[in-house]
């Protein structure tokens, strides 16, 4: 295959039951090789098409890929495992995107680019070309937080149509079947640190009679929980810590005195809720730091930066030590709570007065007794896997 990889440009298709718009398709892209002079060739990743989409592919002069697992994403790792082009471009097949306009895409790879995005809405939407909630709602907000959580300089984080230089994208090991695939590749790229562009693109009305296999909640759910599940920063360790930090300053507020804000008072009863909200805190930081080191250990995370240093920083013994420092710490609480008790005689208390000690006394147990045990899961996962 590497001997064969002479040429510079693959135009990749994914195709299930695109008979329809296929030809149309093909004929397009066929016109702008030969038109721009870029030495290339048009792959069908064929994922079980019954309606004679191979057929078609074949005899427009496309070569086809048969790829057995179903999924989108499947279908296009087994288009890209078997391109002969140094670059892919890749689009749907269902006539939605312009395959003769694919210049710009060119220009930005052999500029050096990695990955190059197109942006529909800077190139133009047609109108019924794209559904009132993917428009409005579901790629800006998913657009909106892959910039936030990967700093991906892309305003268009799912289009459809896009380029990249084949050997840096099969370096990332991405291997989502699904739809996520296309937040995956931009994901891990961002990830990697790779130079990624984007160039406005048009969409069109796709031109088939059939429904899309697009599914607009479960796979917006998928996309979504793939960004989350791949940046703990911002599932587990700012919200945690927001909460934590939250926590802890009502916790001391209104365990000293009790706190009013006007007509309202604050008091035990609302240093319990403080109390909890520092618990949680605490056990979503700690999910972050135990993330962060699965995903490092399992490729799909960099080991680098203040995560890698705070890892390191991060080991059993000096954890253990901080656990224990909190778990006596709530002890001597309790036992001063046992003191105020055993001064009236083990009888009826105020409890306006104990719960401002028993309340931080079982928190601090309880985050210390997280800790420790956090400690030793986090050492559980830096041991050397077994050698087979």
């Amino acid at each position: 295959m590497d001997n064969e990889r002479t040429m510079e440009l693959t135009i990749l298709m994914p195709c299930l039951n695109e008979a329809e718009t296929l030809a149309t398709c093909i004929r397009k892209a066929r016109s702008f090789l030969a038109d721009s002079g870029v030495s290339g060739e048009v792959v069908v990743a064929d994922n079980g098409s019954s309606d004679g989409s191979r057929q078609i592919a074949e005899a427009e002069g496309a070569r086809v890929v048969q790829v057995a697992e179903k999924g989108y994403g499947a279908a296009l790792m087994g288009g890209i495992r078997e391109a002969r082009g140094r670059f892919v471009i890749m689009g749907d097949a269902d006539d939605s995107y312009d395959f003769s306009r694919l210049m710009p895409f060119v220009q930005a790879l052999r500029d050096g680019h990695d990955l190059v995005m197109g942006n529909r809405f800077r190139g133009g939407i047609d109108d019924g070309a794209m559904p009132f909630l993917h428009r409005y709602l579901g790629n800006p907000v998913l657009s909106f937080l892959g910039r936030l959580f990967f700093g991906v300089n892309a305003r268009d984080f799912h289009c459809g149509l896009r380029g990249f230089d084949r050997a840096r994208i099969l370096d990332l090991g991405l291997s989502t079947p699904g739809m996520e695939f296309a937040s995956e590749m931009v994901v891990k790229a961002s990830l990697a640190k790779y130079r990624i562009g984007e160039v406005p693109t048009t969409l069109s009305p796709d031109g088939r009679s059939r429904p899309p296999h697009l599914r607009t909640w479960r796979d917006g759910w998928r996309h979504l929980r793939f960004l989350l599940l791949h940046s703990p920063r911002w599932l587990f360790l700012v919200p945690g810590a927001a909460l934590f930090l939250a926590g802890l300053v009502a916790m001391v507020g209104i365990g000293l005195r009790g706190l009013s804000i006007g007509s309202v008072h604050f008091d035990i009863h609302t240093l319990s809720y403080a109390g909890a909200a520092t618990v949680l805190g605490v056990q979503m930081v700690l999910f972050a730091v135990l993330t962060k080191l699965m995903g490092i250990r399992n490729g799909w995370l960099p080991n680098e930066g203040i995560g890698r240093r705070l890892l390191l920083a991060l080991t059993l013994e000096r954890c253990l030590v901080v656990a224990v420092i909190l778990f006596l710490a709530g002890i001597a609480m309790s036992l001063y709570a046992l003191h105020l008790w055993a001064a009236r005689d083990f009888g009826v208390l105020d409890p306006s007065q104990t719960m401002r000690w028993v309340i931080p006394s079982v928190i601090l147990m309880a985050v210390g007794g997280e800790l420790g045990l956090a400690a030793f899961f986090l050492e559980a996962i830096r041991l050397p896997a077994a050698v087979k």
